[in-house]
């Protein structure tokens, strides 16, 4: 006979979604801005936010459940950590990332299928993708991009570096973020013909054409042209298989100076493939959106990196849940 066990962890992951459901509604309806002024009543937000506050209003009270919002005298305030990243025009907003997080928790939801049938089942594919899921993808991680480069520029000595490589640039917030905190520092961002018009129009609305020029181009493919002090890799290792992920590494390899730094910005399992947990849970998602693209190791990261020339290969783990790690190494 088996002992009575209740449900506890089941029931515990079967309404866990319910808090992060309510944040990504909060992202959508940019609800958090108009709070930016001060406490509102539920129909005082509605109106500024042309909704129905009858429609509103069990949102509200969910999202105070979720630590995002403070309510008192029947009106709703931004808690600080929503006042700082999820208010539109503030430094460090985060807001536009909700097309990222519906990205990717639709593919993690699909994981079970996607197994079944040996194939992703909402693949990423850049070639098929129309200019609005394009744009709204990449529109989902320019905050993060933003954020890795103002991270990499305070974190290790960017000062005397001068030329950049930023290799699947994305939106180009990464070289953005560089270049504006280095003066002197210039930028070459690669990406795949469909996307580098994203990453052109991002730069001139910057007023960075001057300093970051974009080049269509597939690392996997050929050498990029030009020589570089630093390079950095942000989320792209990890949507290549193995061999690609390899091929990539070399040929950043065969550009960057003697001495000059590399950066893999994106999501490292430990050897022990259990945590971190970002990196873990993440590889539910990517198997429906890549065909062989996966969360690596850190042991998988240094021997790539090893036989591509490098050395002083070291790996930071984020302290700060939803992190990135970070993988640096010196041409030796």
């Amino acid at each position: 006979m088996l002992p009575e066990i209740k449900p506890a962890t089941i029931l515990r992951h079967a309404y866990g979604i319910y808090q992060p459901a309510a944040m990504l509604a909060g992202m959508q309806l940019d609800l958090f801005t108009p709070l930016k002024d001060g406490p509102m009543s539920v129909a005082a937000l509605a109106n500024a936010l042309s909704l129905r506050a009858d429609k509103l209003r069990p949102l509200l009270y969910a999202l105070v459940d979720a630590e995002l919002l403070t309510f008192q005298d029947d009106h709703f305030a931004n808690t600080p950590e929503a006042e700082v990243y999820l208010v539109r025009g503030r430094d460090m907003y985060l807001g536009s990332a909700h097309e990222l997080y519906s990205d990717l928790w639709g593919a993690a939801l699909a994981a079970g299928q996607s197994i079944r049938a040996g194939r992703p089942l909402v693949k990423h594919d850049f070639t098929a993708m129309s200019d609005e899921e394009l744009g709204g993808f990449f529109r989902g991680l320019h905050a993060g991009a933003l954020a890795t480069g103002r991270q990499l520029v305070t974190t290790y000595d960017f000062g005397p570096l001068r030329n950049l490589l930023d290799v699947g640039g994305g939106s180009g917030g990464v070289s953005i973020a560089a270049c504006q905190n280095c003066r002197d520092l210039r930028a070459t961002i690669i990406e795949l013909p469909r996307v580098a018009p994203i990453a052109q129009a991002m730069v001139r609305e910057m007023q960075l054409a001057d300093r970051v020029n974009v080049l269509a181009a597939n690392i996997v493919e050929r050498v990029p042209e030009g020589r570089f002090d630093v390079v950095v890799l942000r989320n792209l290792i990890q949507v290549l298989d193995a061999d690609a992920a390899r091929q990539a590494l070399r040929n950043v390899g065969k550009v960057i100076d003697h001495g000059g730094w590399l950066f893999i910005v994106g999501h490292v399992l430990k050897d022990n493939r259990l945590a971190p947990a970002e990196a873990l849970y993440l590889n539910l998602a990517f198997l429906s959106l890549y065909d062989e693209g996966q969360s690596y190791t850190e042991q998988e990261h240094h021997a790539w990196l090893v036989e591509a020339g490098f050395a002083d290969i070291d790996v930071r783990y984020s302290a700060a849940p939803g992190g990135a790690s970070i993988v640096s190494a010196r041409k030796s």
